[in-house]
């Protein structure tokens, strides 16, 4: 007997999800959303090729020429060696001159870019003689390469997240986009202030960082591929440099101050101690996510793991503080307007000390006047006015803004004493430690509310 082919009967949509679809719809198309994220990614790219003009880490100091370098040297390594030799010191591959220490996926990123350099001009990546190459055509092929990777991977993967969303998968349910949407005008000063940090660090320095945050979840998977293989785990967990290098705002250098370290305690010992700050700090998040998991709660854990990971883990580089700057900028429509601009306003900060010893101060204080701007514009006044109703928000927000333009104009007019080099470099990191301190003790507070709000949903059910 012939087996019966039933027919897939596709179940009519409810009348709730019809019309959230014919919402998000409406909000996508009709209401020039799509226009608005075109609008956005080609006035980014814009401002990244603005910024490329500029000077970058590095450039003319020998013997090392800083982050332009090193991305250059990465790309040199990996087109012209094995890759069981990426990671180690041998006679072709001198670690102490710019040694692979990113995960193994960006060192991939770095062969390709590097094949991309090879084709268009081979001098820039041949093996020993390319050290310190900055040819006129060298450094526009270097730029293409961010620009390239922002282009092919950052921003299909922002809007490669919309669709999924409009297609109905259930990363976070369709009335929180439908609201993320609504909400998308009046948010755009905090995603451009965001943007003004990423730019900086992208344009002025090569470094790849935003990229890398595409790959969190691969690079997971590939440490615990490589985790038995110490060695390469040594390059990209650099101990040797103490619990911090240079001037980060973190609780490591911002207690410097008052606690020498790396005088007091061994680098095991920070290790321990790091370790355990850190996971200290993250686990409320993670047991409210496990006691009560919803999908904004999954955002706030993203925020709260990665402040955590930048304020107490081992050896931060200031541009970590893009790492939580993401998911901040997702829950742009849960936070208050004034929280997440001062949180922008202090990332800018935090960066401040390191672009100016790269001679980009220019390119700084004109991206920090256009996020203020744009916070300035009617659509922000409007979002932030609904959270200065309070005299005393508004007071705190005056005089941490006075703060900070004070302490801009002493680091850039003003000489430190001799006894004290980077006693300005202290305020800053203290001040700026300061408020993302006090961001990480209100969002975690923010993500428990969550649980209230589940617990009393559901008393209303029972109830109806």
């Amino acid at each position: 007997m012939e087996k019966k082919q039933r027919k897939k009967v596709k179940k009519p949509m409810s009348e709730t999800e019809s019309n959230d679809l014919d919402d998000i719809s409406c909000l996508f198309f009709q209401k020039g959303i799509m226009g608005l994220f075109l609008l956005i990614s080609i006035f980014s790219l814009l401002l990244r090729v603005a910024v490329s003009l500029h000077s970058y880490s590095g450039a003319g100091t020998p013997p090392k020429f800083g982050d332009f370098e090193a991305q250059r040297h990465w790309m040199e390594i990996t087109t012209n060696l094995p890759i069981k030799d990426w990671y180690f010191n041998t006679t072709n591959n001198d670690l102490s001159y710019w040694g692979l220490d990113y995960p193994p996926l960006t060192a991939y990123q770095s062969y390709f870019h590097g094949l991309f350099l090879k084709h268009f001009d081979r001098n820039s990546v041949s093996l020993f003689t390319s050290r310190g190459y900055e040819t006129h055509f060298g450094k526009l092929l270097m730029r293409w390469t961010v620009l390239s990777s922002d282009l092919l991977i950052f921003f299909p993967a922002v809007l490669y997240f919309v669709l999924i969303e409009l297609r109905g998968v259930n990363i976070l349910h369709r009335h929180c986009l439908t609201k993320l949407i609504k909400g998308w005008k009046n948010n755009n000063p905090a995603m451009m202030t965001t943007l003004a940090c990423l730019l900086k660090c992208d344009q002025c320095d090569y470094m790849i960082e935003r990229v890398a945050d595409c790959y969190i979840y691969w690079t997971i998977a590939e440490v615990v591929g490589v985790a038995s293989c110490l060695k390469v785990l040594s390059r990209l967990a650099p101990f040797e440099r103490g619990i911090y290098e240079d001037y980060v705002a973190n609780f490591w250098c911002s207690s410097s101050v008052l606690i020498k370290w790396k005088r007091l305690f061994t680098t095991n010992s920070l290790r321990f101690l790091s370790l355990v700050a850190t996971i200290l700090t993250f686990l409320p998040s993670m047991i409210q996510q496990i006691w009560s998991p919803s999908s904004k709660g999954l955002l706030y854990g993203l925020l709260n793991s990665s402040l955590a990971f930048y304020l107490f883990s081992f050896q931060v580089h200031e541009k970590s503080i893009l790492l939580p700057l993401l998911p901040a900028t997702l829950l742009a429509m849960e936070l208050p307007g004034v929280l997440s601009m001062l949180l922008m306003h202090s990332a800018l900060l935090s960066m401040f000390p390191l672009l100016c010893r790269d001679k980009m101060a220019v390119p700084y204080l004109a991206l920090y006047m256009l996020s203020i701007l744009l916070y300035l514009a009617p659509c922000g006044k409007q979002h932030i006015k609904k959270h200065l109703s309070r005299s005393m928000v508004t007071f705190s927000i005056v005089i941490s803004y006075l703060c900070s333009l004070v302490l801009h104009i002493i680091y850039l007019t003003i000489r430190p004493p001799e006894k004290y080099p980077f006693l300005f470099e202290a305020m800053i990191m203290n001040f700026c430690f300061s408020h993302f301190l006090a961001f990480t003790v209100y969002t975690n507070a923010a993500q428990w509310m969550l649980s209230r709000q589940s617990t009393s949903r559901d008393k209303e059910k029972k109830l109806n």
